[in-house]
């Protein structure tokens, strides 16, 4: 009987990988099947927003640097830098790639070396001395495609990661502003705050004064006071925001919250309005729901991956390695001996637990594609509603600098009534209170126009500089 030589043996080996492989029916998910699951999970897409339809157009990029203000700049780029929660996102960053070049390994051979020696010392005859030296070089073949499916999942996660870590980028950007227009806001209000001390401190003079000589009651006194102990009241409320407000930017940027950061005093204008875009552009624009795609292509292959755990699988050995009784001799080629063994491993009986994975793996994926429909509703929930707030804050500043322009020509008639004696200064410093007011609305409202561009900006998902922090 003839035994097969070595190389029919590889041959046969070979012979049964390719059979194997030809049967393969399990291949890592592609995009168009990521985009149908999760294009499937949203209701119908309008061809345009319905808060602005006028509003089409490209979407701002570099929207932080709209505001021509450096110290802004400089603040919200030190963030990028300093902020411990962009931090903690990029060090997620790079684990996530770590992870994905070790899922990947298993698709190239593992090779380990050894190396031993021993001596054996009997009572009565004399000892001998065995040394040997080996290579082992271990491979499985992927011929499910098991582990290509485990790689794309891994990286498909890190690319998740990573869109999360750029919204996470462009959201410190908006709040590092948001504070930063506070600050500025605070000093204003501190001002109209000290204003209105002062002309309820002369109110209450006069009052006294009248009270002294029969013009004013007890009554007028008490509520004179009353006023300006209100109006106290807001100025210190007023000098605490100011500081708090300084305290959340020192933090967001890294600083210590000290409360000693220093900024303008006026606000700047509000940038042009963006084009909104499309609705269907804002799937592929904005970072969030880019990361909750990648989501769901993670989860797709991860259940490939479980599904293909319950075929069998191969796997090839091989080792060389020499033996001898002296070291010198431990690579001659008499001494050394070379294997090769293939290895197929079936799953017969695990008590269900492959099909418990497959199942789980399937409910990943069912709260993916939910994740992705829930997160894409929040984005353009978030589009239609800065879009309409925006149309409201222009009608209320319409309406607000009319207020102040007839609060102001109240104002200067009064003064004029005041100087032909037709009226009383407190008459006049009563006019006067409300066009304090006026201006603390205006200055409320300027704020929130500001704040309601970087909501669009930040919700549209608009490009902006970002700085790396691998």
């Amino acid at each position: 009987m003839n035994r097969p030589t070595p190389s029919r043996r590889i041959a046969a080996l070979l012979s049964t990988v390719a059979l194997l492989s030809g049967c393969a029916s399990i291949s890592p998910a592609t995009q168009s099947e990521t985009l149908a699951s999760a294009s499937q999970s949203l209701p119908p897409i309008p061809p345009g927003w319905t808060s602005a339809r006028e509003r089409i157009g490209d979407v701002n990029v570099g929207w932080i640097e709209e505001f021509d203000d450096p110290l802004l700049t400089q603040l919200v780029n030190e963030a990028l830098l300093s902020n411990r929660n962009l931090r903690a996102a990029a060090a997620n960053v790079r684990r996530s790639w770590a992870l994905a070049r070790q899922a990947a390994s298993p698709l190239l051979p593992s090779i380990s070396g050894s190396g031993s020696a021993q001596r054996n010392e009997p009572f009565e005859n004399g000892g001998s001395s065995t040394f040997s030296v080996g290579l082992q070089l271990d491979y499985e073949i992927d011929i499910w495609n098991r582990i290509e499916a485990g790689e794309q999942a891994a990286v498909e996660s890190a690319q998740s990661a990573e869109a999360n870590y750029l919204f996470s980028q462009y959201s410190i950007a908006a709040a590092v502003a948001q504070n930063y227009f506070l600050v500025i806001e605070s000093d204003g209000q501190i001002d109209v705050a000290q204003s209105i001390v002062d002309a309820l401190i002369e109110i209450r003079r006069i009052v006294r004064l009248r009270y002294q000589y029969g013009f004013a009651s007890a009554y007028d006194v008490s509520l004179a006071e009353s006023d300006l102990a209100s109006a106290e009241d807001t100025l210190e409320t007023a000098k605490n925001g100011k500081l708090e407000a300084l305290r959340a930017l020192e933090t967001l940027i890294g600083r210590y919250p000290a409360g000693t950061l220093q900024s303008p005093r006026i606000l700047p204008s509000t940038p042009g309005l963006p084009g909104a875009g499309l609705p269907s552009e804002l799937l592929q624009r904005r970072p969030d729901i880019i990361a909750a795609e990648r989501g769901i292509a993670a989860a797709i292959n991860s259940r490939k991956v479980s599904e293909a755990a319950k075929l069998p699988s191969l796997g090839l050995s091989s080792t060389l390695g020499g033996a001898s009784g002296e070291l010198k001799n431990i690579l001659d080629p008499a001494n050394i001996v070379w294997t090769l063994a293939g290895n197929l491993l079936a799953p017969i009986f695990d008590g269900g637990a492959r099909d418990a994975q497959v199942d789980a793996s399937e409910a990943d994926v069912d709260a993916a594609v939910a994740i992705y429909a829930d997160t894409a509703l929040n984005a353009f929930a978030e589009v239609e509603s800065a879009l309409d707030r925006g149309v409201s804050l222009r009608a209320r500043r319409l309406a607000l600098e009319k207020g102040a322009e007839e609060t102001t020509n109240a104002l200067r008639l009064s003064l004029l009534q005041y100087k032909e004696g037709e009226i009383d200064l407190i008459d006049v410093l009563s006019i006067q209170q409300r066009v304090f007011g006026a201006q603390s609305n205006l200055l409320s409202l300027k704020r929130a126009q500001l704040n309601q561009y970087l909501e669009i900006s930040l919700a549209l998902g608009g490009d902006w500089k970002t700085i790396s922090q691998e």
